[in-house]
């Protein structure tokens, strides 16, 4: 077996390990529906829209899945239950390609300029500042310079904590006395990646979602203030949220999309839950791409975003 497919194999399992409890919630919850029907009838179709709606697939979500399926059983007539997993993988996957976005590694950075700036955004506790340690060890890893912003000036232990990362990392952390202005802190951090030449900077936002107007101003100077330094800055606005929290994720995407422009998103945490199914309908419904997902620990748990791989792992045999 070669390197590449060492490494491809490895991320499957890791997706497959990841979304392990999604998927046996999933598959015993279409088993109980169908049982004792040899044919998709209407019954199973109901039952199976519970258990989408359950597994917090979403309900505009589901009903589209469901629709589909329909369309599949009145065009084949001759489809049984046995059917039904591959049925639904296979329209999973070509719904979720209808926002025209593509999969990409996701660690790759555009040539025509640097640094690529993030600012990363989400409420307090959903592994926002982790996942921009993992970003960093993901930057890095592919051979990129990279700088990190603690403009989270709120909190302490958020500030603490980047820097643990950076030093774990091996990347500098740009910070200032707390209750700094976020706003400088994020200008320091973009003015000190292109004074040292960096190609990618990652900063950290505050988590409050409390006070809608408050958190649109404050991420309104943020990017003002990246913008002074770079005039394409920022180049991606990333939303992270906690897919354990299932509906919850729903209304925080909502609520952030409205305060600011949101580019990308990350779920985090789908190992250890049974939610995971959020990741289908927050895909679906924002038509902002999911460009990560979080589905462990370790630092190579953080995962470009397959569409194609989520749901053959989720729906496969």
């Amino acid at each position: 077996m070669g390197f590449f497919d060492f490494f491809t194999k490895q991320k499957k399992e890791t997706l497959d390990n990841g979304l392990a409890k999604t998927k046996e919630s999933v598959f015993g919850k279409i088993a109980r529906a169908v049982a004792g029907k040899s044919t998709i009838d209407d019954d199973v179709l109901d039952n199976l829209e519970e258990v989408l709606v359950t597994s917090d697939v979403g309900v505009e979500t589901t009903l589209e899945i469901i629709e589909r399926v329909q369309k599949r059983v009145a065009t084949d007539k001759y489809v049984n239950t046995s059917e039904l997993n591959s049925i639904l993988r296979e329209e999973i996957s070509e719904l979720l390609t209808k926002n025209n976005t593509e999969d990409t590694d996701g660690f790759t950075l555009p040539t025509d300029h640097k640094p690529y700036v993030i600012l990363v955004v989400g409420v307090n506790g959903v592994g926002k500042t982790t996942t921009i340690g993992k970003l960093a060890y993901q930057f890095k890893k592919a051979g990129n310079k990279v700088y990190l912003g603690a403009a989270d000036t709120f909190r302490a232990a958020a500030v603490d904590q980047l820097v643990i990362w950076g030093e774990r990392v091996g990347v500098p952390v740009i910070r200032q006395q707390m209750g700094s202005d976020p706003a400088s802190v994020a200008f320091d951090t973009v003015s000190s990646a292109v004074a040292n030449n960096a190609d990618v900077v990652i900063i950290d936002t505050a988590g409050r979602l409390h006070n809608k107007i408050g958190l649109m101003n404050e991420l309104t100077k943020i990017r003002n203030a990246v913008k002074k330094v770079v005039d394409t800055a920022p180049d991606d606005v990333l939303l992270v949220l906690d897919g354990s929290t299932g509906q919850n994720a729903f209304e925080q995407a909502k609520q952030f999309t409205k305060a600011t422009e949101v580019n990308s998103l990350a779920i985090t945490k789908l190992d250890g839950t049974a939610k995971g199914g959020v990741v289908l309908g927050i895909s679906d419904q924002f038509k902002i791409p999911v460009k990560y997902i979080g589905l462990g620990e370790g630092m190579e748990d953080l995962q470009a975003f397959n569409r194609k791989a989520f749901v053959d792992s989720l729906f496969g045999e």
